[in-house]
């Protein structure tokens, strides 16, 4: 196992690889569409339209993406992504016509699954960090800047060149900063999966072992636990201005939606703090909890703008914690071996239905009222809740039948 000292620099040199990760393949793109769209004379819809497309199509290839950074190591496939990006952005910014430009964005989104968090998350267990699930967390605060840092510094580059140009630019950023911290991690851990799999996962991580039947049903839990927080945060995120500027707020609903990052941040910071001994299937219930709490306190208080901000403080700290469960929660629940293809599932069922969200979530809002609309979202977002404590109750069964029967098989 490397030293603390080398696994710290890792820590805070994956960290910077998701910031341009997410800067550059994702956030950027919402300063640059207006300027694509009038260049390929589209509308913004229809550009925004395309990287949905390829955000579904990034998540039918995510669990093959996981399957390989088990098989080959998390640092190698973030090594080859981190040309991939690259090209992508390369290929984006130099595309002719239409056709070249969607296929670019989707090879930016099939890049996006070798250089993000399901695959930063499985590199910081294959290099042996000792507590897996606190270095995600510091990982996950690190990141969290992504927005903060790369819309503002998008719209300076893109002030005085063009869209093309911007791309340009990160593409080389991807290749001159990210390549050689994802060559150095490829160093930093095992060269292949077997060896990165050390057999079943200490209690700190996995606690008591679920038997076949309940790590099934734990398992599928997951998937839709995430699919509904996927769900809902996309739709809430893509449509927050309009939503709070449509519920009475009006202009104020612009300054209230600022305070989402700051409290995604901050839920991060106090998880790190304070979380240490929480189990990840209860921080899963909180995260959900917080988000589904959120819409209620905007539905039952709007246009009362106090109630606007207990709103996005509450979905922001649940959206902080969610991404931080998105990588804990099925290292807690099935441990360390084949940990990168689970995590492959859980971000496949989240980019699924995130692809949908906003244009399901205009569909509503054309068809009934934004209230009633938002309505809905809630009780998606309960069914989270519903899924995450039906995990909970699972794993204490399970514990509770290993503790009388001592083997994971016997507990029925």
């Amino acid at each position: 196992m490397p030293d603390r000292s080398a696994l710290r620099k890792a820590i805070w040199a994956l960290g910077l690889t998701q910031i341009i990760g997410y800067g550059t393949l994702y956030y950027s793109f919402s300063i640059l569409a207006p300027a694509m769209a009038s260049e390929f004379g589209l509308t913004e819809g229809w550009v925004f339209g395309a990287l949905s497309a390829s955000l579904f199509a990034g998540s039918l290839f995510a669990p093959t993406a996981g399957r390989w950074a088990d098989r080959f190591g998390a640092g190698r496939i973030m090594t080859v992504g981190s040309v991939a990006a690259a090209v992508a952005l390369a290929l984006c910014a130099v595309a002719p016509g239409r056709v070249s430009f969607v296929l670019a964005l989707l090879a930016m989104e099939l890049a996006s699954s070798f250089v993000l968090y399901s695959a930063a998350f499985v590199a910081i267990v294959q290099i042996g960090v000792p507590r897996p699930q606190r270095s995600i967390t510091h990982l996950t605060l690190i990141a969290g800047f992504a927005s903060t840092l790369f819309w503002p510094l998008t719209s300076v580059l893109h002030a005085h060149l063009t869209w093309r140009e911007v791309y340009l630019l990160f593409a080389a950023l991807n290749l001159g900063l990210c390549l050689p911290i994802h060559a150095w991690l490829m160093r930093l851990s095992r060269r292949q999966a077997t060896a990165t799999q050390q057999g079943p996962a200490s209690a700190h991580e996995a606690g008591a072992p679920l038997d076949p039947r309940r790590s099934r049903a734990a398992f599928l839990l997951m998937l839709a636990g995430f699919a509904t927080e996927g769900f809902v945060l996309s739709a809430i995120l893509i449509h927050m201005v309009p939503l709070t500027a449509a519920l009475g707020l009006g202009t104020a609903g612009l300054f209230v939606s600022t305070l989402f990052g700051p409290a995604q941040v901050a839920s991060r910071l106090i998880n790190m703090l304070f979380g240490g001994r929480l189990q990840q299937a209860h921080l899963a219930v909180i995260a959900a909890s917080l988000i589904t709490a959120g819409l209620c306190a905007l539905l039952l208080t709007t246009p009362w703008l106090p109630g606007a901000f207990l709103f996005v403080l509450l979905f922001g700290l649940g959206s902080g914690l969610t991404s931080i469960v998105g990588g804990t929660l099925p290292l807690e629940l099935f441990g360390r071996e084949g940990y990168g293809a689970r995590l492959g599932w859980a971000s496949a069922a989240r980019q699924f239905t995130s692809a949908f969200a906003p244009f399901a979530l205009a569909f509503m809002m054309a068809r009934t009222s934004v209230a009633n609309s938002l309505w809905v979202l809630a009780v998606v977002a309960a069914s989270g809740v519903i899924a995450f404590l039906a995990i909970a109750l699972l794993r204490r069964r399970g514990r509770a039948a290993f503790a009388i029967g001592g083997r994971p098989e016997e507990a029925t």
